[in-house]
């Protein structure tokens, strides 16, 4: 949304606190318009009018050794690719369904087309920009209202421009198991098993699982959900954040890379996070997100039979967890959490094994 030369800093003197980095270009910059389409284009080049050249045509996906792929009817939303379809999302959102209205309020949600915008695949993929979206923001907020959710949005996209920004700082530090922060002491776990039953959906735990079997079964998650999944794998499992990251590489819709790992080095403490021991306990965001397990149930059939009090903590109608929670009842680790060392931990069998909200960031 923001460009590069209109920052009030160097990448080098990036602020690594995401509030100051806003505050700043808020205050300070201005979003560029976007590109008017032109009335007309000019005719076609003469060579190509007489025939002795040829546009050529798109090559189909079996040319290119690919497969479609079949959209699961448990999905939220049918997501089709172009321009075309991406501004009919924004129409749809913002002009004809209202949405943008309670965005604020709605966006923590998990089930369902409209508790956000779901613009993410669109951007990632450049069908729509940040600067469209921010334009049509304004205008709603001159024609129909301005408040907390319609401020929201643009907050959310400052976040992800952040992020490409702190990319530029540090490099392929954002890949590496230290991060950007290079926080040492943390020895984390490759322990495969493990990350097979958090991949899969079988770690026994029913907000987890059914989140994980979203990805699988559509290439997108909420953002409340990965920040669940992440906290989970990384806190709770003590597996290596970089498994989780390239997991999510190879299935996301919405996927680049400045956000996707971004995101994971902020959740695993390693990143742009002054609270780096931030902790999301599954029975908390089960109540706040999901109170009458109507997501698990969604996506886990066998848990919509059960009562909406059992659904999350189903005991022997499910899959046994394959870890304990570390802070089941608490959204908050301990001081030194941070020293644990996971990679020495034990952990119990069980379960089928296979092959973030105050101010808080989008994946």
């Amino acid at each position: 949304m923001y460009h590069l030369d209109d920052l009030p800093f160097t990448t080098s003197q990036l602020p690594d606190v995401y509030t100051q980095f806003r505050k700043g270009v808020e205050t300070r910059c201005q979003v560029r318009s976007t590109f008017k389409l032109p009335p007309s284009l000019a005719p076609k080049p003469k060579k190509f009018v007489d025939g002795e050249m040829d546009w050529g045509t798109m090559p189909t996906l079996e040319q290119l050794g690919l497969q479609a792929r079949q959209q699961s009817p448990l999905g939220v939303m049918k997501f089709v690719g172009g321009e075309t379809a991406a501004l009919h999302r924004l129409q749809d959102y913002f002009w004809e369904k209202d949405c943008l209205r309670v965005y604020k309020e709605t966006r923590n949600g998990m089930l369902g087309p409209n508790y956000s915008t779901k613009f993410s695949p669109w951007l990632a993929f450049g069908f729509i920009s940040a600067r469209y979206i921010h334009e049509e923001v304004k205008r709603y907020e001159r024609e129909r209202v301005s408040n907390d959710s319609t401020y929201w949005v643009l907050f959310e996209l400052i976040w992800r421009d952040y992020f490409r920004f702190v990319s530029m700082k540090y490099g392929n530090a954002i890949f590496h198991l230290e991060g950007p922060r290079r926080v040492k002491g943390v020895r984390w776990s490759q322990n495969k098993e493990l990350f097979d039953c958090w991949r899969n959906g079988t770690t026994g735990y029913p907000l987890i699982d059914a989140n994980m079997k979203e990805l699988i079964a559509t290439g997108f998650m909420s953002n409340r959900g990965r920040q669940i999944v992440c906290s989970f794998l990384v806190r709770d499992m003590g597996i290596d954040w970089r498994m989780g990251a390239e997991w999510f590489e190879s299935l996301l819709l919405d996927y680049d890379p400045c956000s996707n790992y971004g995101n994971w080095t902020y959740g695993a403490g390693v990143g742009n996070d002054p609270r780096e021991d931030r902790y999301f306990s599954i029975p908390k965001q089960a109540q706040n997100y999901d109170p009458d397990g109507d997501y698990v149930a969604h996506w886990i059939p066998q848990l919509a039979n059960l009562s909406k009090s059992q659904r999350h903590f189903p005991g022997q109608a499910y899959l046994k967890p394959v870890v304990s929670l570390k802070f089941a009842n608490s959204g908050r680790p301990r001081p030194e959490s941070n020293k644990l060392d996971f990679s020495k931990m034990e952990f119990k069998s069980g379960g089928n094994s296979g092959g973030f909200r105050g101010r808080s960031r989008r994946f």
